[in-house]
C-alpha cells in the first residue's frame, strides 16, 4: 500500500501543476493587468506623496506661522482673517489647505480666536472640527468648547467638555482647572454633591496643582 501512495504522489502532482499552468494560461490577461493596476497604484501614491503631499505639508507650515505670529500677539481678527500685509488666516489656512494637519491645527486655533472675541457659538463650530490627539492642544480645545458653553449658559454641556478636557489631559496643568471649572459650575446648578467630588478629586489626585491649594475652602463651603 505505501509502494503504491508513493508511486502515485508525482502523478496528482504532476497533475496539481499542469492546472496551476492551465489556470494561469487561461487568466494570464487578467492577472498581468491586475498586477499592473497594483503597480500603478503604489507608483502613484509614491508619486503623489513625493512631490504633491509632501510639499504642501511644508506650504501649509509656512501659510499658517503668520497667524500664529498674530495670535500669540493677541491679535486675534487679523490672525483669523489675515493682515494687511497679505498673510492668510487661520480661516483660510483651514479652506486652501484641507486634508493636513495643519489645517486641523488652523480649525483650533480659529476656534480659540473667536473664543478670545466673544463668537462663542463660532467657536464652538470651528474647534469641533478639529481632529488631532496632541496632548496640549486636544485638551485644550475640549476646555475652550466648554468655557463657550458655559458663556452661553449651557451647563450642561459646559461640564461634559470640561470634564472630558480633564480625563484627556490628565496633568496639574489642565486637569484640575477644568474641574474646578465643572465644579463651579454644578454649584450654579444646585449640584453640589457633584462639586464636592470633583473637588476632592483635585484634593487627592492633583495635590501639586496651583488650584490645590485653596480647594478646602470649596470642599467646606459645598459640604
Amino acid at each position: 500500500m505505501s509502494t503504491k501512495k508513493k508511486n502515485d504522489e508525482p502523478i496528482v502532482f504532476d497533475q496539481a501543476l499542469s492546472k496551476s499552468e492551465a489556470f494561469v494560461l487561461k487568466y494570464k490577461t487578467i492577472i498581468l493587468a491586475v498586477i499592473a493596476v497594483i503597480v500603478v497604484a503604489i507608483a502613484g501614491s509614491v508619486l503623489y506623496n513625493t512631490y504633491v503631499a509632501e510639499p504642501r505639508k511644508a506650504e501649509a507650515a509656512e501659510a499658517i506661522f503668520p497667524a500664529e505670529t498674530l495670535f500669540a500677539q493677541e491679535q486675534y481678527e487679523a490672525a483669523l482673517n489675515g493682515d494687511n500685509a497679505g498673510s492668510l488666516g487661520f480661516i483660510q489656512v483651514a479652506k486652501e489647505y484641507k486634508g493636513t494637519k495643519t489645517a486641523d491645527l488652523a480649525n483650533a486655533y480659529a476656534g480659540l480666536s473667536l473664543a478670545k472675541l466673544e463668537r462663542y457659538d463660532e467657536a464652538i463650530e470651528y474647534l469641533k472640527k478639529f481632529d488631532g490627539d496632541d496632548q496640549v492642544v486636544a485638551p485644550s480645545v475640549l476646555r475652550t468648547i466648554g468655557d463657550c458653553y458655559a458663556h452661553l449658559g449651557d451647563n450642561a454641556a459646559a461640564v461634559k467638555y470640561l470634564l472630558k478636557a480633564a480625563d484627556a489631559a490628565d496633568n496639574n496643568s489642565i486637569s484640575p482647572a477644568c474641574l474646578l471649572s465643572a465644579g463651579k459650575i454644578y454649584e450654579q446648578m444646585g449640584e453640589k454633591s457633584k462639586a464636592l467630588k470633583l473637588y476632592e478629586k483635585i484634593e487627592k489626585e492633583y495635590p501639586a496643582s496651583y488650584q490645590a491649594m485653596d480647594i478646602a475652602k470649596h470642599i467646606e463651603y459645598v459640604k
